[in-house]
């Protein structure tokens, strides 16, 4: 295993404080095509929105071209749902566990929303830095709908700040400082139709802090008959978590360590409030939800803290529910080696010896781990090999060798 220490509060609180003079002095790079790997190109990288959708995995056209800017339009600006007004024309958003007490001019932790004379708006409204379309797997998501194709939406921004974060150039970045397309939530689901898409992704950033664009973009893509996905850290507040759990189809919450200390170092978050959300959207059963942790090489990655997750997972949500165990890549601001692919299946296999159906590794390209098995005969049921479907076993949402049924949302 690859040792690493845990940082300190006091030098993590410095690496912030450098990041932060970092962006006042504008080092970050404003376009997004500067930070991401090909494959995770945004928006700027597609074809203008006259050109047809030809190819499984052409990028769809979106509406305009993406621009960057000192200031953000507030032409598209929405007042957001929940906030609460305060004296003095101050305001506190109750978006997320934060509640950050915003005054005017200014903007939360997220940098989404600003306060304009005492009320509160989203900025990253019809603002969407990625548009395009890629397989459903991407989620990940692999208990709905395989083999087909979303239409993936990210916005700028995000509540936590994690500091192995694989899309800060968005996450972190303030909207004005991306490239982004003007997409209203008609033109987003309009998109997706044209590129015959079975569902929309929010995924990427943090899209909760996006609320009213996503569940917009949701309503009126359940009206045309496609699934909704949301991809988050799980970082929300009861109130919108419920809409949140009404209005979409499935969403996959990334568990990102299982110790109040990791998240206060490595995310500047709770953990509570996390598995808080997990018990809640498992409780509502109404959206179909997966896990993902992320394996973190000294982080995250012994014995005894997955062993507790282990626990915690089958205590409160059961064996049914799917989990992945994501290898580590090093990004920002961790650069240790990569996990070692061993650390990832002892992981997964611990979780398979504790009775849990469904587990998966992710990021290590044509793992076994990848395919889904049937909890009974053990044979293949949906083999990938990265991101695309080589063959698929479930009929009727029945293992076609045993007629096991297995879970998910699969037609």
């Amino acid at each position: 295993m690859v040792q690493a220490k845990m940082i300190s509060r006091r030098d993590f609180l410095k690496g912030t404080a450098l990041l932060a003079a970092q962006v006042a002095a504008g080092n970050l790079l404003t376009g997004c095509a500067q930070f991401l790997s090909a494959e995770e190109l945004p928006a700027a990288s597609l074809a203008p929105s006259s050109a047809p959708t030809t190819a499984p995995n052409t990028a769809a056209a979106p509406a305009s071209t993406p621009t960057a800017s000192p200031t953000v339009s507030t032409a598209l600006w929405r007042e957001v749902k929940y906030y609460e007004q305060l004296a003095n024309g101050i305001v506190r958003c109750a978006q997320c566990p934060r509640r950050c007490t915003i005054a005017q001019a200014s903007r939360g932790f997220c940098q989404t929303r600003e306060n304009r004379d005492g009320k509160l708006y989203s900025v990253v409204y019809g603002r969407p830095c990625i548009a395009r379309i890629v397989p459903i797997e991407r989620a990940p998501i692999y208990h709905m709908l395989p083999g087909t194709q979303s239409y993936s939406l990210a916005t700028a921004g995000c509540n936590l700040a994690c500091l192995y974060c694989q899309n800060y150039a968005i996450a972190r970045a303030k909207p004005e400082e991306v490239e982004s397309y003007t997409l209203t939530p008609e033109q987003v689901v309009a998109e997706a139709v044209k590129g015959k898409c079975k569902s929309i992704t929010f995924s990427y950033s943090e899209n909760t802090v996006a609320f009213e664009y996503m569940m917009e973009i949701a309503a009126l893509a359940r009206a045309r008959g496609l699934k909704t996905i949301l991809k988050t850290g799980g970082y929300v507040n009861t109130e919108p978590l419920k809409e949140m759990c009404a209005g979409l189809d499935a969403i996959n919450v990334d568990l990102k360590g299982f110790s109040e200390q990791f998240y206060e170092q490595v995310c500047q978050g709770e953990l509570k409030y996390v598995l808080e959300t997990i018990q809640a959207i498992y409780a509502e059963k109404k959206a179909w939800l997966e896990i993902a942790n992320l394996v973190v090489p000294g982080y995250n990655d012994d014995a005894k803290t997955i062993g507790a997750m282990l626990t915690w997972f089958k205590e409160n949500l059961g064996t049914d529910v799917p989990l992945y165990f994501t290898r580590f890549e090093p990004a920002y601001r961790l650069r240790m080696p990569p996990t070692p692919v061993e650390i990832i299946e002892k992981a997964r296999q611990g979780a398979l010896n504790a009775g849990l159906r469904y587990v998966y590794v992710g990021n290590v390209p044509g793992h076994a781990g990848q395919h889904t098995y049937c909890p009974r005969c053990g044979k293949i049921l949906i083999e990938r090999v990265g991101f695309e479907v080589k063959q698929n076993n479930i009929v009727k949402g029945k293992c076609k060798f045993c007629g096991e049924p297995i879970v998910g949302q699969w037609t």
